[in-house]
């Protein structure tokens, strides 16, 4: 279907453009929500005698969306969450979550302002896009923690998740040098006395078989 377009539209075109799109978007999005117009020549007709007014209202509408932007760019949505240690959200955030936050911080956004590719499922800092007007759009940040403690870190820069990471990595490391039998040896290192007493290897069996059936032989003798 053929359209005029009376804003703006992302990856479509500006207002007075004529514009092919699916019949589908037009009928149930576009123009539904008075964005565009059939492209026929009554309307057409009608627009370019409207033109001068629609462009002027729109600069206005510009206008002021980009100075209520200027209050609203950057802020923050502390969102307290459970999680797991992995830092996965038992749930998520969805656009609903984002409009409450910004309310209560004095924002009057619409739920069909804020825009999110897809619900926030994991703790971290996350972009969310507010479209004020179709040309004017700010970044906010939802800052998604499971304790106070844990949102002013992120807050102030840290990275939740990659600490977390780290402490669970450690522990990996820890636990396996607990369960070494020689506190000394590197992952891997094959005892030095192995190779002085000497490894027999039986027929049909390899030298690493050997050496750890010795291995396994020394460790159960010291017990």
């Amino acid at each position: 279907m053929d359209i005029i377009l009376l804003e703006r539209i992302e990856k479509l075109g500006t207002i007075g453009d004529v514009v092919t799109v699916k019949d589908g978007y037009a009928r149930n999005f576009l123009l539904p929500q008075k964005k565009a117009l059939r492209a026929n020549d009554a309307n057409k007709k009608v627009f370019e005698a409207n033109r001068e007014r629609l462009e002027k209202e729109n600069a206005e509408r510009r206008s002021e969306a980009e100075k209520l932007g200027e209050n609203i760019e950057g802020a923050e949505v502390v969102l307290i969450r459970a999680a797991s240690n992995a830092g996965q959200l038992y749930g998520s955030v969805n656009v609903r979550d984002m409009v409450a936050g910004l309310n209560d911080k004095g924002h009057d956004i619409d739920k069909k302002q804020v825009i999110m590719g897809a619900p926030i499922k994991t703790i971290g800092m996350h972009d969310v896009t507010v479209a004020l007007h179709p040309e004017v759009h700010v970044t906010v940040k939802a800052n998604v923690a499971r304790s106070d403690d844990e949102a002013e870190l992120q807050s102030q820069g840290v990275d939740v998740l990659a600490q977390l990471f780290e402490e669970e990595q450690r522990e990996i490391e820890e636990q396996a040098d607990a369960n070494r039998t020689d506190p000394a040896l590197e992952p891997g290192e094959i005892p030095e006395e192995l190779f002085e007493d000497g490894v027999s290897t039986p027929e049909g069996e390899t030298t690493t078989e050997a050496i750890i059936e010795a291995t396994d032989h020394k460790t159960d003798d010291e017990a």
